[in-house]
């Protein structure tokens, strides 16, 4: 009986979580997409606010449902933004996912999205703009290659102090952030863990739990230096009378070496192969070393500890801004839920368009390959020379 209720218990508990699950926004761009999102001017006046596109690129699963938001200029700002109904994720996890495609071979730009509180100027979307996370790729060159991830905790930006890697081919990549209410979190690409941990360790967001002692100070009579010149070692005698370079002995004087007219003629110096260098005296362990000093540590009175940290009361929008030097990423399969079968669904949508587009590019590569040697058939084999050459002149 007891068994029995137990598993009743559990349904019932997992039918309570699934109609719970929540999808707070979600954009696959299909046609009408504009009239969800709001182009920022931030950057119309200086002429440097680039124009978003709407394609699916140039290997695909799905012409019109893989289409998503392109940058389209290179050396531009972007700027996009769009509204959903606010949510707090007190209690929740929070699944941020989007689907990054560096079509153009990206040589540096942005490729992140952020989640904003209540408040944004849509219009006037900038970076300085305040969010409350900002997630994804960052590539410029060979130095900066990396996911970032960072949270805001009580008005500051806090950027993640693990390495996150990045993919930086031309397929599509699906980015997914995991944020929990224990104050964990985990970076999945295309599905796989990439990185993972907690708010309270990765992130600088509160103060130390201790600090140096501000009132102890290393004492005068403190020896921390572990080795000493030997004060019984002497300088060898003639050791300074050694000179560093000396007159080549295999040198000669040129035989066009003319006394009235060059000078005497003097032999070029060379490294003295005997000169040993400045004389020291040999290192000894010092007989008075004390080891290192070590300052002793109390609580910071500034310390308060926050299991709230992973809480954001106000999520209200998401939105792409970024500079990028070469343009050409498309942006796709953007979700905002609490749901995890949800993400794991739309994950499954994207293993498909992956798929598709490798195909795609298989089959025109080997289109291409099939052109080429249908050109080398087609080119007129050389003409044979058959000439007698055996009275033509010299």
């Amino acid at each position: 009986m007891r068994s029995h209720l137990s598993i009743v218990a559990l349904v019932l508990l997992g039918f309570i979580a699934a109609t719970h699950a929540k999808v707070y926004f979600k954009e696959t761009f299909p046609a009408g997409w504009e009239s969800r999102w709001v182009k920022s001017k931030n950057k119309e006046a200086e002429g440097t606010q680039g124009k978003w596109g709407w394609t699916a690129g140039k290997y695909y699963n799905d012409a019109e449902a893989d289409k998503g938001l392109q940058t389209s200029e290179d050396a531009r700002f972007y700027q996009i933004s769009a509204e959903f109904p606010e949510f707090s994720n007190k209690g929740k996890d929070l699944i941020l996912q989007y689907t990054v495609k560096h079509e153009q071979k990206i040589d540096c730009g942005g490729g992140y999205i952020k989640i904003h509180p209540a408040g944004l100027d849509q219009e006037n979307y900038n970076g300085d703009s305040a969010y409350n996370i900002m997630f994804g790729p960052d590539i410029c060159g060979s130095s900066t290659r990396k996911t970032h991830l960072i949270f805001n905790y009580k008005g500051t930006n806090h950027l993640v102090k693990k390495e996150i890697r990045t993919e930086t081919d031309e397929w599509t990549h699906l980015y997914t952030l995991i944020l929990h209410p224990d104050n964990t979190y985990e970076v999945q690409i295309d599905g796989k863990e990439a990185q993972k941990g907690n708010l309270k360790e990765d992130f600088d967001m509160l103060p130390p739990k201790e600090i140096k002692d501000p009132n102890a100070h290393k004492p005068s009579d403190w020896v921390d230096e572990k080795m000493i010149p030997d004060p019984e070692d002497k300088k060898p005698e003639g050791w300074d009378d050694i000179p560093k370079e000396v007159k080549d002995p295999d040198a000669k004087k040129p035989e066009d070496w003319d006394d009235e007219l060059d000078g005497e003629w003097e032999a070029p110096l060379i490294p003295n192969p005997d000169y040993k260098g400045e004389w020291k005296p040999k290192m000894i362990d010092n007989p008075a070393y004390k080891g290192e000093w070590v300052h002793p540590m109390v609580p910071n009175p500034e310390y308060k500890d926050d299991d709230n940290l992973y809480l954001y009361n106000s999520n209200k929008f998401v939105g792409f801004e970024l500079w990028q030097v070469k343009a050409g990423t498309i942006f796709d399969h953007i979700l905002v839920t609490d749901d995890a079968a949800e993400a794991e669904k739309d994950a499954e949508a994207v293993k498909k368009v992956q798929e598709g587009e490798k195909k795609m590019h298989e089959a025109d590569e080997a289109k291409r390959r099939e052109e080429e040697e249908k050109n080398k058939a087609d080119e007129p084999e050389p003409a044979e020379d058959d000439h007698d050459h055996s009275h033509d002149e010299l």
